[in-house]
């Protein structure tokens, strides 16, 4: 059961949309210098190393999560092993535009996937926020000219980052519910480092499997240099650990289908994030979409 959105819930479901939105951006400018497998790998692997000391306790023999080791596992391969890494593959050959709409179908899939899969009903609140916040995102990726959305011409990048998509809207469900479907798992679900590295350890496990596969395929890529490092620097503390840290919490107060909403301030905040590096200003159409994307969040929460 989801709880009414409080101050610190909003700003966790704020704030991980905004390290994903740099994470975008970031992917995008080092995708000459490594190959996506192969930086979702040293992402969890460093992110694992800064994690040791806060949770090395759940690797040990008798930590708690050997009992339902098979939902990590399940949790790790959804969320740590397989959107990002797909998220990267569809940066290589889609554009930032093209990603961003695909993304923004989130609610949809959220709402879709409690309904079929968990047995929730999809409420005229909900579907009347889903419409404003998918127009609000149409809105920023038009850049208020709607014959730019009729231009727009599907690539591989695009259907890859579909299936990312999908694959995180599962992902918070499950999130969601791990407390019923994981008995015995209350002290690893109360330390959020804890509960982050128990999904890691297999996580890592799974990224490995497809890094070992890019490189038999002949795709591997690595040229260290210090934007690279930067990057990585960023990719780390700030999508990997901090963001998964505010978007579990966020999605355990106030629920997958409500948390699905604050996934389109993405778009939003890649736009204004890309506002410096383009050498533009503000528009009225950001504000304009800034209030369709907060007004989705507020119909599909009132209760």
């Amino acid at each position: 059961m989801s709880s009414p959105l409080t101050f610190s819930t909003v700003a966790m479901l704020t704030l991980a949309p905004l390290f994903w939105a740099g994470n975008a951006i970031v992917g995008r400018l080092v995708h000459d210098l490594i190959s996506p497998f192969t930086l979702n790998l040293l992402r969890w692997c460093l992110a694992f190393v800064l994690l040791l000391p806060l949770a090395g306790q759940v690797l040990r023999k008798n930590s708690a999560i050997w009992q339902c080791w098979k939902q990590y596992a399940l949790l790790g391969m959804l969320g740590i092993g397989s959107y990002n890494a797909l998220l990267y593959l569809a940066l290589k050959t889609s554009s930032p535009i093209n990603v961003t709409l695909v993304s923004s179908s989130m609610p949809i899939w959220m709402l879709l996937i409690g309904r079929l899969w968990f047995g929730t009903t999809i409420g005229g609140r909900q579907a009347a926020g889903a419409v404003l916040s998918v127009l609000g995102v149409a809105v920023v990726l038009s850049r208020g000219d709607a014959q730019q959305l009729l231009a727009l011409q599907l690539v591989p990048g695009d259907w890859f980052m579909l299936l990312a998509t999908i694959v995180w809207s599962l992902y918070s469900w499950l999130l969601a519910r791990s407390s019923a479907t994981m008995p015995g798992q209350e002290a690893v679900r109360g330390h959020w480092a804890a509960f982050l590295m128990a999904q890691m350890v297999f996580g890592i496990a799974w990224s490995a499997v497809l890094t070992g596969g890019e490189v038999a395929l002949g795709g591997f890529v690595l040229q260290p240099n210090a934007t690279l490092a930067a990057a990585m620097l960023f990719i780390v503390l700030g999508p990997a650990i901090l963001a998964y840290r505010f978007w579990g919490e966020g999605v355990k107060r106030a629920g997958p289908a409500t948390a699905g909403f604050f996934a389109n301030l993405i778009p939003l905040f890649t736009a204004l994030l890309s506002i410096p590096v383009l050498g533009e200003v503000p528009q009225l159409y950001h504000a304009l979409a800034f209030v369709l994307i907060v007004g989705g969040i507020v119909v599909s929460s009132r209760r």
